[in-house]
């Protein structure tokens, strides 16, 4: 059967929360890179000052009247400026088949001023939406293009468990999650360095209020999002260990640079570590795997170069017999973990309720209709939905559209 279609346009979106941006992660406490840094105005909690734009959103149309859908992730208003100066105009006018062509037709282009940042999140969301318009035009979804199904359903773990003073809280929101079919459960820390021995009392507790109530079968970990130094975490590690806290895994304690630290603080202590959201293309995650520095490894679609290198990725892992949970939820990152044997897990978002403005993890939950809901702790991809399974939702795009 013989395709003859090609890219006719690239459309960037930006999407932002209406009015005066909030500082990431205000109300959601979680330890971050700035956290130790004396200058750090105290709600500036993720390495970033607030931004206008949450997240760029990609449109790939075709000449066959097809429409792909791909995304960057947060802050990356320059992801779109890449796009539409540099990237876009390689695209117009190619058959969108070619995705490994123009996989590296984009990056090879870029790399003088590319490689990792901005721009391999331009690459990734371009490369997300040639895979959905793929699954389009084909009627398929995009797992059965990419490996085909590997599993009926995919085990996902509960994402959330922000750190609170009100621990209480904290242990009846990681029990719903439980009650709720989940058999892992992820939670953030708050405290990190520049908080000495006070803070690590205070991680410890929120560590043990969420294990209080989790039944010996339910896996829990704790996410540092970067935000500690070599012999904090390992001190910090201790600590929950010598209270007879078995977790599955502490997900980035050192900044993504710091990768023989990494590989040293592994062989130090008995938890397994797990990093490779903030990593770049196969060749950032193959250092990972030969300094053995991590037991999980969490490469971003959004960020690692689109489904089309993480692929590569999930094979080169399973290669070092390291499984690959990739980091966030989302429909593309689900089409790779179904068709992955090497992705035992995925993470899962939880929808917020009702009348909650999401943050910018969840804010996909409002874009996109179609996002699925975890069902007893596993998400359930279907054979009939074509492409990535989901739509634009055009009035939540109205909100969001920053202009």
């Amino acid at each position: 059967m013989t395709h003859r279609t090609h890219i006719e346009s690239v459309e960037t979106i930006l999407i932002g929360p209406p009015g005066t941006p909030p500082a990431k992660g205000v109300g959601r406490e979680c330890v971050t890179p700035l956290s130790g840094l004396e200058i750090a105005d105290h709600e500036m909690r993720s390495g970033l000052p607030p931004v206008d734009v949450w997240g760029v959103l990609v449109l790939v149309r075709t000449s066959s009247g097809h429409l792909g859908i791909g995304s960057a992730g947060f802050g990356n208003r320059v992801a779109a400026t890449v796009i539409e100066s540099n990237l876009a105009p390689l695209l117009i006018g190619r058959d969108p088949f070619d995705v490994e062509a123009l996989w590296r037709l984009m990056y090879l282009s870029t790399l003088n001023f590319g490689r990792k940042g901005a721009v391999l999140a331009a690459i990734s969301a371009l490369d997300i939406a040639l895979w959905d318009v793929l699954g389009r035009i084909l009627d398929e979804p995009v797992f059965r293009l990419i490996g085909g199904r590997t599993r009926p359903a995919i085990r996902v773990y509960a994402s959330r468990l922000y750190a609170t003073e009100d621990l209480s809280a904290l242990a009846q929101e990681a029990r719903g999650y439980v009650d709720a079919g989940f058999t892992a459960v992820k939670q953030r820390l708050a405290y990190g360095p520049r908080d000495g021995k006070i803070g690590m009392q205070r991680n410890l507790e929120l560590v043990q209020a969420v294990a209080s109530v989790l039944p010996s079968d339910v896996e829990h970990m704790v996410d540092a999002y970067m935000g500690w130094d070599s012999w904090y975490a390992a001190r910090m590690i201790r600590m929950i260990e010598n209270a007879g806290i078995e977790l599955a895994w502490v997900e980035e304690p050192l900044p993504p640079d710091n990768v023989s630290s990494l590989a040293e603080l592994r062989t130090n202590v008995g938890t397994p570590i797990a990093a490779g959201e903030h990593e770049y293309t196969r060749y950032g995650v193959h250092d990972l795997l030969t300094h053995k520095a991590v037991d999980v490894l969490q490469t971003d679609m959004n960020r690692t170069g689109g489904i089309t290198e993480a692929k590569k990725i999930v094979a080169l892992a399973s290669a070092f017999g390291v499984p690959v949970i990739p980091h966030a939820g989302q429909l593309h990152n689900y089409h790779v973990v179904m068709s992955s044997p090497g992705c035992p897990m995925a993470e899962h978002f939880i929808r917020p309720p009702h009348g909650v403005v999401p943050d910018e993890d969840e804010l996909f939950y409002r874009l996109f209709d179609g996002e699925p809901d975890a069902v007893d702790g596993f998400v359930y991809l279907a054979d009939g939905i074509p492409g990535m399974g989901y739509q634009l939702n055009e009035q939540a795009i109205k909100t969001w559209r920053v202009s």
